[in-house]
């Protein structure tokens, strides 16, 4: 990461406020690590400040000629520097580079404001174990800061969510003006009565997708994956993939990779599986009107689901939304898990209320663009659907690192093969106490069941067996499965396997 403005227009073309530049004749490791922490406290949010060593100031103006640093000591200080700049907490690190300006070497240090902030210093740097306090800056000095400047350093200190911080690698330049009016039309802003004299710039200014000093005004991360071509070229991996597996062999699989702006892509994927995937069957009900449509999953759930799994995705780690469906599930998982303030206990329940949420601002634009619910609605909504259309209910899967999110939907009963069933029914079927637990293991994979339901998918009918009983009890000492209600009688009770 370069210097985003030259010497020359840092210090003779009043481009940078004076409050914001501070002018050293030599290096000083005291003031000017101080002076670094203040810049990047950043308390006014100003974007940081300038440090330029080796020349001297009086009453805010440079003064010339200037002195310069001598060329044999450039390195040793820059190496100091860093040095020093490991004595601050939480570690900051600005940007150093060694410039000419009018002959002389000078060392300019940019110092942006910290997404870590607040930043303590040492009150005395060049002592150890010197007492650590904040400081600030206030017009063009460097100060400490006071009992009230600290409570609102605080106020500030919550990390900047990664949606909503500059990408430094990128330029306005970035951010595709037709995509950006397209959005405005979709949402239908306030915005589109002007846009004529609206520059990419302005628009981004007005939708608060770029941030920073008006020498380095810079794309947010939101704004170059909603408002970019190709958000991969920033964010890799930043796509769905679909992949089509209708026999465990692998026989026939298909896969599909959408990406584009991660709206879009939510869309077209949605598109996809509405057109391919879905599939509905109509049922004819004695002495009614209407007919029974039933469908193998529920649109809307999958809606919700892969939804969500864009809006809680973390776009600093490199890997794709996947949907894997199978030839009677779909999986859905993203990386990483649900936030640590969900319990356990919440996902088994379907009880995902979140106090904290990873991407705010991308949250906002797909509410704005209706491809979300808000306020933790999301999940009773595809519940409600599920029930609606009677398939089974989901299994949300996750580690305790929480280092991923599976949602997995088990395919509606009507859409179930009964081949394998109906065979077995003709050969009576006689398994042994082993076969018929590997059996029920089996079953379990795809989806919670009671023992009356797992006994019916083996293909067995009337009451259960005394041996499929035993299977049940066996299992369980085995710690390999076990009831959700701890009262194993309680009507309608499901088994999980572990």
């Amino acid at each position: 990461m370069s210097i985003p403005i030259s010497i020359e227009k840092l210090l003779e073309e009043n481009v940078i406020e004076w409050a914001r530049i501070e002018f050293k004749e030599g290096w000083n490791p005291d003031s000017t690590l101080k002076t670094i922490s203040a810049f990047a406290n950043d308390i006014d949010n100003w974007g940081g400040g300038y440090i330029v060593i080796g020349v001297k100031e009086k009453n805010g103006k440079l003064v010339k000629p200037i002195e310069g640093i001598n060329e044999e000591k450039i390195d040793r200080i820059q190496k100091e520097i860093l040095q020093y700049c490991k004595y601050l907490k939480p570690s900051y690190i600005p940007q150093i580079e060694p410039v000419h300006y009018e002959g002389k070497k000078v060392l300019l240090i940019w110092c942006p404001g910290g997404y870590d902030r607040p930043y303590q210093c040492p009150k005395k740097p060049s002592i150890k174990k010197s007492e650590r306090i904040y400081y600030i800056r206030k017009l063009s000095s460097t100060i400490e800061a006071t009992d009230m400047d600290v409570k609102e350093l605080m106020a500030l200190s919550h990390n900047i969510p990664y949606d909503d911080r500059i990408n430094m690698k990128a330029e306005i330049s970035d951010l595709k003006y037709p995509l950006l009016v397209n959005y405005l039309e979709e949402v239908k802003s306030n915005l589109l009565g002007n846009l004529e004299v609206k520059t990419v710039n302005e628009l981004a200014n007005d939708l608060r997708i770029a941030d920073g000093p008006k020498e380095y005004f810079k794309p947010l991360n939101v704004g170059l994956l909603f408002f970019h071509d190709t958000p991969e070229k920033f964010f890799p991996y930043c796509r769905i993939e679909v992949v089509i597996i209708p026999d465990p062999t692998g026989q026939g699989m298909e896969e599909r990779i959408f990406n584009g702006p991660i709206n879009q892509q939510l869309k077209d994927v949605l598109k996809f599986i509405k057109n391919n995937i879905i599939a509905e069957k109509i049922y004819k009900v004695d002495n009614q009107a209407e007919s029974v449509r039933i469908k193998n999953y529920s649109y809307e759930a999958l809606e919700e689901f892969i939804s969500n799994a864009v809006y809680h995705k973390s776009y600093q780690i490199h890997e794709p939304i996947t949907i894997r469906i199978e030839k009677n599930l779909i999986e859905i998982t993203s990386i990483p898990g649900p936030d640590r303030s969900i319990q356990d206990e919440d996902i088994k329940k379907y009880n995902m209320r979140t106090r904290r949420y990873r991407n705010r601002r991308i949250g906002d634009f797909l509410k704005e663009l209706h491809l979300v619910e808000g306020r933790n609605t999301g999940i009773p909504t595809a519940l409600k659907s599920i029930k609606e259309n009677g398939s089974p209910l989901p299994k949300l899967l996750t580690d305790s690192d929480r280092s991923f999110f599976s949602v997995i939907l088990p395919i509606h009963d009507m859409f179930i093969e009964k081949v394998d069933i109906e065979k077995s029914k003709i050969r009576k079927i006689r398994r042994t106490k082993e076969e018929i637990k590997k059996l029920i293991l089996e079953i379990l994979e795809e989806n919670d069941l009671s023992a009356s339901e797992i006994y019916k998918r083996m293909g067995y009918t009337g009451g259960i067996s005394k041996t499929f009983r035993i299977c049940i009890n066996e299992l369980i000492e085995e710690s390999k499965i076990c009831y959700l209600n701890k009262n194993k009688n309680a009507p309608n009770n499901l088994i999980t396997k572990r």
